[in-house]
């Protein structure tokens, strides 16, 4: 049985800390750029423009980590630009401040994610999902920690949104010590074009019609949000929070049962979580079988749910599918990330006219993604 090393934990570590700084961030980012005066557009503008950009980076991070053989240089980079750059979201005045402030630390994610990914696959192989789930688990316990903090901040102490801003940002330099003690695994240079397999082309192109319906959790937040006030906004980070609780504690199982009976079935039924969140808040406002309440919590779990089951098995499948695992990471998550830029701008123009309409593209493109990708001939490898 392959041993999993302390790297897969110092790496958890790491997105620890970058998490609980990022998950201060989240919950309240959405409210913050409604008081700056942004409307529908303008979060889909920052939720998608940001991811967009710092696709971009991604492909050249992946491929560049497999040329030199490399992969610490391009996660320390990362998590560096992405600290300094939290430090000035809290001088934003106007919502377009935020638009470039979000795509630059955006970009820094995009410089550590795909060389980080691959080097998670360089070091393991027949545990490589169990790897992956226990990575997103440490990740999302960093969220769990941070969503709960911003709740406890505001909610408690009563703390306002600026300086939650400045917190998390001081927050975010704790990630960068320990990426000294993590392994470097010396892969064999890239001497020609890696090729990237047709099976891998068919997922990646699945994957991104997924991604164009899957919007931000802004506009799920602003959903519960209501009128903005500040009971709402305490409940909305609150709901948030246990969405990470089930994530966290989730992730590590799909990730050991993708290893057992194969990714695609696995990632099938979270493209079916995600439809089903979909239709759950086109009913919110109407549905009278149970409270209020008790459903944003259950559409919640589910969403939670959705996130363990495809965030660290996709990457995971793409591993198993490609031979250069830094550029097919590049390739994949540049592919699926530049595709939340039409999917925000979509969801926020549809939220302007009626916001049933924003979940409603979701669920239909989240469906038609789990509809072709049952059909599709991929096999864990």
């Amino acid at each position: 049985m392959e041993k999993l090393s302390r790297d897969i934990f110092l790496l958890g570590i790491i997105s620890f800390f970058a998490d609980a700084s990022s998950e201060i961030i989240m919950p309240v980012l959405p409210f913050f750029i409604a008081a700056i005066g942004g409307g529908g557009v303008a979060l889909g503008i920052i939720a998608g423009l940001g991811d967009g950009i710092a696709s971009i980076s991604k492909i050249f991070s992946g491929s560049l980590s497999d040329k030199v053989g490399k992969r610490k240089i391009f996660i320390a980079s990362g998590y560096s630009l992405s600290a300094i750059s939290k430090l000035f979201f809290p001088l934003s005045t106007q919502w377009w401040h935020l638009a470039f402030l979000r795509s630059v630390e955006r970009i820094g994610k995009g410089i550590r994610g795909a060389p980080r990914d691959a080097l998670i696959g360089d070091l393991y192989k027949k545990r490589r999902g169990e790897a992956y789930g226990i990575h997103r688990a440490l990740d999302t316990a960093g969220a769990i920690v941070g969503s709960f903090l911003a709740f406890l901040l505001f909610w408690l102490f009563k703390v306002e949104i600026r300086t939650m801003l400045i917190i998390a940002a001081l927050i975010a330099f704790f990630a960068i010590p320990p990426i000294i003690f993590v392994r470097e695994i010396s892969v064999r240079k890239k001497e020609e074009k890696g090729e990237i397999s047709p099976e891998l082309k068919k997922f990646t192109l699945v994957a991104t019609l997924f991604s164009m319906g899957n919007f931000s959790y802004m506009f799920l937040l602003w959903r519960i949000g209501g009128n903005f006030s500040y009971e709402n906004i305490s409940y909305a980070i609150l709901v948030y929070a246990f969405f990470n609780i089930i994530y966290a504690t989730t992730a590590p199982y799909f990730g050991k049962l993708s290893d057992k009976i194969g990714r695609k079935i696995v990632i099938f039924f979270g493209y079916i979580a995600f439809t089903f969140v979909c239709f759950g808040f086109i009913l919110l406002p109407t549905f009278s079988y149970l409270p209020f309440y008790l459903l944003v919590i259950l559409l919640f779990m589910i969403y939670g749910l959705f996130f363990a089951l495809i965030e660290g098995n996709q990457k995971a499948f793409v591993s198993d599918l490609s031979k250069y695992k830094g550029t097919a990471q590049g390739i994949f998550q540049a592919s699926t990330g530049l595709a939340a830029i039409p999917a925000n701008l979509i969801a926020g123009f549809l939220w302007d006219i009626m916001p049933e309409l924003t979940f409603l593209y979701g669920a239909i493109l989240s469906l038609l993604a789990a509809i072709l990708l049952s059909s599709l001939e991929i096999e864990k490898s």
